[in-house]
């Protein structure tokens, strides 16, 4: 099946919103006075890269609400998952490019390589991430940091990326027939949803992980 010429606007119409989403967090973040820890002023912009205006929403709602013992535990949640999203988006959005500019293939097909450099960096980004958000609150040194950051968000991460590679394989296979390829805006777009997925399926771990206090 080919991409139809409907998805193909819907596609440019959402992209199109999550930049422009993305951009309006990155300036509100960076323009404000009150202290906030520079991993969170990347990881809502980068959110906002696959959620678009609902990123806006979460982000005004509950991204910068201090935490009260009365309030609900989801939004705490969802913040711990825009860590662990950022770091995967990141890496999937350099490794889909990468394996593309580069023609890396296995089985004449562009889908395994894709699957395997993606992952990669997206670990190695995410735990960066959840690095600069516990080692500063914790105050750990760097060994010390980077364990912690591992037993925070390797979980959650490769919870993240299932649901992604869930549906990139399905978009791949079922949907499009291999009529997927980065240049086109419907290939960005297929993997926008496949984010939201895995930010989905990633959000039980987090749960879990914040619950256990492995996780800020």
């Amino acid at each position: 099946m080919l991409v139809p010429p409907w998805l193909t606007v819907v596609a440019i119409v959402w992209l199109a919103l999550s930049l422009i989403s993305a951009a309006y967090l990155l300036f509100d973040v960076v323009r404000r006075d009150r202290p906030i820890m520079a991993v969170i002023k990347w990881a809502w912009p980068i959110t906002a890269l696959y959620f678009g205006p609902f990123a806006i929403w979460a982000y005004h709602s509950m991204g910068l609400t201090p935490k009260h013992t009365d309030e609900p535990f989801w939004p705490y949640v969802v913040k711990g998952d825009t860590h662990c999203g950022g770091g995967c988006t990141l890496g999937d959005i350099v490794g889909e490019w990468t394996v593309y500019w580069l023609a890396w293939t296995i089985a004449g097909l562009a889908l395994w390589p894709e699957l395997f450099v993606d992952f990669v960096l997206a670990f190695a980004l995410g735990i960066v991430f959840q690095y600069f958000a516990i080692a500063p609150m914790r105050r750990l040194g760097g060994k010390e940091g980077i364990v912690a950051a591992l037993k925070a968000d390797t979980l959650s991460l490769v919870a993240f990326e299932v649901g992604l590679f869930a549906w990139m394989i399905l978009s791949s296979y079922v949907f499009f027939q291999h009529d997927l390829y980065p240049n086109r805006p419907a290939y960005w777009f297929m993997m926008q949803v496949g984010m939201i997925i895995g930010f989905g399926t990633s959000f039980p771990m987090n749960w879990w992980l914040i619950r256990a206090g492995l996780k800020e």
